[in-house]
């Protein structure tokens, strides 16, 4: 399993790179590794992926030299158990609030995997103010590889839309708060992530986040926007 290639990097303080296609397509998901993404996000909470296409694009992914990244809609174990072995390389857990939680989620990849579970790639996702309030106690439970704080769910359980208007920053009270739990996150020794844009990358490598979640639409809408200006002429 190619979660754990991405641990070694992760240790090493290398940056990786995870792209989401948007789509539950296996070619797609393969023709952006081939492009230099490191891992394919596999979008089980908002996305149409059914089970079978996580064990077949799964399998691509890892032919191309890519992980597959799994998030489930829930904390649910058998739902985390039959992710991991439909062939996930890793699960990235959303809403993970509390220590007992995370904890929970670390005992079902190892119950699901009790022969290779270091091979598959654990990321608990902080997106609400009481997460963040618990930092330190979800810092302390081993066996997370990643904590990742997802901007756009953070925003709107503070008040604010999910996402700014394209090419816009998030509010200066969201973006505190990531700050933060990046810090806290950097002084324990684990290892942060984050939603980035191409722009904003740059920053947040900076300030020693190293997993980094881009979307591949805004390259899309950049590059078209580019063809209509030139057709404008």
């Amino acid at each position: 399993m190619n979660g754990a290639k991405l641990r070694e990097r992760l240790t090493k303080g290398e940056a990786v790179t995870m792209l989401t296609p948007h789509h539950a397509s296996s070619g797609l998901a393969v023709r952006l590794v081939e492009l230099g993404a490191d891992a394919i996000f596999v979008d089980c909470e908002h996305g149409t992926w059914s089970f079978e296409d996580v064990r077949v694009t799964a399998q691509a992914i890892r032919g191309a030299g890519g992980a597959a990244i799994v998030r489930p809609h829930s904390h649910e174990r058998p739902l985390l158990i039959r992710y991991l072995n439909a062939g996930a390389d890793g699960l990235m857990v959303p809403m993970v609030d509390a220590a007992d939680q995370a904890r929970a989620i670390v005992d079902a990849v190892r119950y699901a995997c009790p022969a290779d579970y270091e091979k598959r790639l654990v990321i608990a996702m902080i997106e609400t103010p009481k997460a963040i309030d618990n930092i330190d106690e979800l810092l302390a439970v081993e066996g997370i590889d990643v904590f990742f704080i997802g901007p756009g769910d953070l925003s709107q359980n503070m008040g604010y839309p999910p996402a700014p208007p394209f090419g816009q920053t998030r509010p200066q009270a969201v973006m505190e708060r990531v700050a933060f739990a990046v810090k806290k996150i950097r002084a324990a020794g684990k290892t942060a992530g984050t939603l980035v844009t191409s722009d904003e990358l740059p920053s947040w490598l900076e300030h020693g986040v190293r997993y980094f979640y881009i979307h591949s639409d805004p390259f899309l809408r950049v590059g078209l926007a580019g063809v209509k200006k030139m057709l404008a002429r």
